[in-house]
């Protein structure tokens, strides 16, 4: 079959059965594609070596996605922590819409994810795809018992398989939260009844470790660390994560691989631990790179990434599978060490990093790989994309609708892939941890007013670096982009649909929108 006949019935689905992921007669391969989302933690935009040409970081499994896919110059997370963009990663639904208006959460809660919210796993669990997590979750689970008096026989409750996903490996959260096992469904496999906390870290700048010697309890740990321990399981090594987790990713791959070939797609969700602390490369890796330990960790990381595309060719998958690439935030502050000692910039030429509501915490990097599926591979895309903008790009590709109540900040990217005109029409609000907004509209963006720091402008086609605010100079633009912000928040959406509810009152964050507005507004 020609390859442009290939593309054009993969792609465009001209019938219900092949949008309903029924292969077309003639079809070589199933319509719909596989769907593998890589998501790291803590990696800036400048760690990418095809993004950075004064990159100390060499990423050849990252720079090979983005030569034979598509590279998003422009791409940002929804929030500048963990659990909130994993949030809208998964939901795409900002997470200031919810109680999670600042920071993030601990292993242990009632998942920010409502039951019955739709995710990319539900909603593709209900176009006919299989769907599996492997990795970290960060976004609370429901664990037996209470620290001390847990009952590791029970199952865990609201928890990835409770949103959407078939199949689950991985731990909880960070590693700085405790209750660290290699949990398997809603099981330990073995559980954690030890107890530990940081330790020092002799490989990396500013950093710690979670690993043996373990204690028999919280009070031993204080004793010896001075603080008191958290749960951690005997077999727990903080270092074995990514193997862990590409082993098991590559053994599910295997798994499925014939299933998808006749037709059962797979939806394949990694977030990998790193480069977040605690920098523990393995010894292999250590020296790989001219930026320290955190280089080595990211040269680790994407080794990983090439594992898992290796695995896709491998098993006669890779040409129909989508490959997304992307980070939950910008890098931790020891960037600034590594700029200094190295000369190596993690977010590139743009301000600050993680927690920073400046580009720098929310400009990640991202690619999109899928041989079958995107037309003229190679391009550098500079379209504005936001991560809660998979879930509604993967619906529009399936043929899934989004409830009104579903996918309020999601806005589909389907069409650059295709190599059509596109541009994002929805405002990008970014977000913060300490509760700063942001609001953008093609190169503008106004940081908004909040508690005592006032309103800033910035041309970021100019000033990508937002150095110089220009906020007397264009009235106008504040003024429309203040009007966009706020509409963002008391519509409970930024895409078309029926106004919808956040999830609380008004907020004190909210420096620029009365309550009395807020309340008045709210469905």
């Amino acid at each position: 079959m020609p390859r442009i006949l290939f593309i054009f019935l993969g792609l465009v689905a001209l019938t219900p059965a092949t949008s309903a992921g029924i292969p077309a007669p003639g079809d070589r391969v199933p319509t719909l594609p596989n769907v593998v989302l890589i998501y790291t933690d803590d990696q800036g935009y400048g760690d990418a070596s095809c993004l950075n040409a004064q990159s100390a970081i060499q990423t050849p499994n990252l720079d090979q996605l983005a030569r034979e896919g598509l590279s998003f110059t422009d791409a940002h997370c929804s929030d500048t922590v963990c659990t909130p963009s994993r949030y809208g990663l998964l939901t795409g639904r900002y997470s200031w819409r919810t109680e999670l208006k600042r920071g993030v959460f601990g292993a242990e809660r009632k998942c920010l994810i409502a039951d019955g919210r739709m995710t990319i796993a539900s909603m593709l669990r209900q176009a006919g795809y299989y769907t599996a997590m492997i990795g970290k979750w960060h976004l609370g689970m429901d664990f037996p018992g209470e620290p001390g008096n847990r009952d590791w026989t029970q199952p865990v409750l609201d928890m990835p398989l409770d949103k959407g996903f078939d199949h689950f490996q991985g731990i909880p959260a960070s590693l700085n939260y405790g209750i660290l096992a290699w949990f398997d469904g809603r099981h330990a496999k073995v559980p954690p009844t030890l107890y530990t906390n940081k330790k020092p870290n002799q490989i990396a700048l500013s950093d710690y470790r979670i690993k043996p010697p373990y204690d028999q309890t919280p009070e031993a740990t204080h004793e010896r660390l001075g603080t008191r321990g958290m749960e951690i399981a005997p077999d727990f090594v903080d270092s074995e994560c990514l193997t862990r987790f590409t082993s098991e990713a590559m053994t599910l791959i295997r798994s499925r691989s014939q299933s998808a070939k006749a037709g059962k797609p797979f939806f394949l969700y990694l977030p990998y631990t790193s480069p977040h602390k605690p920098v523990i490369p393995i010894p292999e890796f250590r020296g790989r790179s001219k930026a320290g330990a955190y280089g080595d960790f990211v040269i680790e990381t994407d080794h990983h990434v090439g594992q898992i595309m290796k695995c896709l060719r491998e098993e006669g998958i890779a040409e129909n599978t989508i490959v997304i690439f992307t980070s939950d935030n910008g890098p931790e502050n020891t960037w600034k060490q590594r700029l200094e000692k190295y000369a190596h910039d993690s977010s590139y030429i743009y301000r600050e990093g993680k927690r920073s509501i400046y580009e720098g915490g929310h400009r990640v990097p991202f690619f999109v790989h899928w041989p079958n599926g995107i037309e003229k591979p190679g391009r550098v895309v500079r379209r504005t994309v936001c991560q809660t903008d998979i879930l509604a790009t993967l619906a529009d590709l399936v043929g899934q609708e989004i409830p009104d109540r579903a996918g309020e900040d999601s806005e589909s990217f389907l069409a650059v892939l295709r190599d059509k005109p596109s541009k994002r029409d929805a405002v990008l609000i970014s977000h913060g941890s300490k509760g700063r907004f942001a609001a953008r509209q093609g190169h503008w963006k106004l940081v908004m007013k909040h508690q005592r720091n006032r309103m800033e402008l910035y041309d970021l086609e100019s000033d990508p670096g937002e150095e110089n605010s220009v906020l007397r100079q264009h009235p106008d633009i504040v003024k429309m982009l203040t009007k966009e912000a706020t509409n963002a928040v008391l519509n409970g959406r930024t895409t078309p649909g029926t106004v919808q509810p956040n999830d609380t009152g008004w907020w004190n964050d909210l420096t620029w929108v009365s309550e009395q507005e807020y309340t008045a507004r709210q469905p």
